[in-house]
C-alpha cells in the first residue's frame, strides 16, 4: 500500500499564510491624507538641491514618545521638492539659510504591516517594512530604486 502524505492544520496555516505574505513595492499605495499626519521634519539636500518634507500619523509619534515601537498599518511619507535656485543654480535660502522650497518632484512612502518583508535576505530586510516610490502626479514610479531605501 502507498503512503499518502497528510498535513496537519498547523502545517496547512504555516502553508497558507508563507503563500498569502509577500514582497514588494506594490503594496504599498499613495497615502492620499499623509498632510494630515505630523510633518516631524524637514530636511535640505545640498546633492541633488531638494527640500524634504517628513510626515508620520500621530499614533507613530506618540508611540516612539512612549518608547513603544511604531504600530503595525503605519505609512511614513517623504515628500520631495525641489529648492527653488538662484540665477547661478544654487539653491536659494530663507532667512535661517534653509532651503526654500519649490514644486514637488516626488514622493517616498514606506508603510509598516505585520509579516511584510519575510522573504527578503537578512542582510536586506528593514523589519516589517515596505517601499515605494510616486512621481509629482502620485503615480507609480517604476524607475525608483527601492533597494536604496532598505
Amino acid at each position: 500500500m502507498r503512503a499518502v502524505p497528510v498535513l496537519s492544520a498547523a502545517a496547512l496555516v504555516a502553508v497558507s499564510l508563507t503563500v498569502a505574505v509577500r514582497a514588494g513595492g506594490d503594496l504599498v499605495v499613495f497615502p492620499e491624507n499623509y498632510a494630515k499626519g505630523v510633518l516631524y521634519t524637514t530636511v535640505d539636500r545640498a546633492d541633488n538641491k531638494q527640500y524634504r518634507e517628513l510626515y508620520a500619523p500621530k499614533e507613530a509619534i506618540d508611540a516612539l514618545k512612549a518608547g513603544q515601537p511604531i504600530p503595525s498599518g503605519t505609512v511614513l511619507t517623504m515628500v520631495n521638492r525641489a529648492a527653488l535656485l538662484t540665477a547661478a543654480g544654487e539653491p536659494q535660502k530663507d532667512a535661517k539659510g534653509r532651503f526654500i522650497k519649490g514644486p514637488v518632484v516626488g514622493y517616498v512612502v514606506m508603510e509598516k504591516r505585520a509579516g511584510w518583508g519575510a522573504e527578503y535576505p537578512d542582510d536586506v530586510r528593514n523589519g516589517e517594512w515596505e517601499y515605494q516610490a510616486f512621481k509629482a502626479d502620485k503615480a507609480v514610479n517604476d524607475k525608483a530604486n527601492l533597494k536604496a531605501c532598505f
